[in-house]
């Protein structure tokens, strides 16, 4: 899990298969993306923590039950997961996340079609790798390896360029979910961005390898 107070921790949770009084399965609060309050034993010199007792901290109308929304918030934790090395807290980008997916969970058709290139750009910035925004008529190139905007077209492969590295600007520009209704991207375009996002988070992550959400995200939005 990644929490509030500690960052990434492990858990182990008692009789986490068995049913509670109301007939609810007590496995069904932990799925990916779940927003839980907890209290913990914590011992810092232990790398599995036990949990005393747990409940919903946000009931989802929808991301649990949607196929598209659950794809993407799939996607983001995911992506979250793969960044994540070190047990340290990070409260910024633990209340980023927890406010991305109440956005997500209310989301028109629209905003959550571009709601994983939107999370993909902004969350680079509590890693330390956010794309500088530098798009301008002359430096219409997006250098994937460098995450910058260039005058010349890149030596690779790489790369994205005119409308696609308009888009990327103009993604990097928003600051509220609810603006990427205003975002104009056909399907092709989305998925040319995205596959360019997973080469991008590559070059930055040691070992990141490749998504498994992508080609399911891809299928389901298509």
């Amino acid at each position: 899990m990644f929490t509030e107070l500690y960052g990434l921790q492990s858990y182990l949770v008692n009789g986490v298969r068995t049913t509670g009084k109301h007939g609810n399965s007590k496995a069904a609060m932990f799925q990916p993306s779940a927003i839980l309050e907890l209290e913990a034993y914590h011992n810092e010199l232990k790398n599995l923590q036990r949990l005393k007792e747990f409940r919903w901290a946000y009931l989802y109308q929808n991301i649990l039950s949607d196929v598209t929304k659950n794809a993407v918030a799939m996607f983001m934790i995911e992506l979250l997961t793969k960044c994540l090395k070190q047990p340290e807290a990070n409260n910024e980008l633990f209340y980023f996340v927890e406010d991305s997916l109440h956005h997500l969970d209310m989301a028109s058709d629209k905003v959550t079609a571009n709601f994983p290139l939107f999370f993909a750009l902004h969350v680079a910035v509590f890693f330390g790798f956010r794309i500088s925004d530098e798009f301008s008529e002359t430096h219409h190139f997006l250098d994937m390896e460098e995450g910058s905007f260039v005058e010349h077209q890149p030596p690779h492969l790489h790369y994205l360029q005119d409308k696609e590295a308009a888009a990327v600007s103009h993604l990097l520009k928003i600051m509220q979910p609810e603006e990427l209704e205003e975002v104009q991207l056909n399907r092709e375009m989305r998925r040319r961005i995205t596959y360019a996002l997973e080469e991008y988070y590559a070059y930055q992550i040691t070992d990141f390898g490749h998504m498994k959400s992508l080609p399911v995200l891809r299928e389901i939005m298509s």
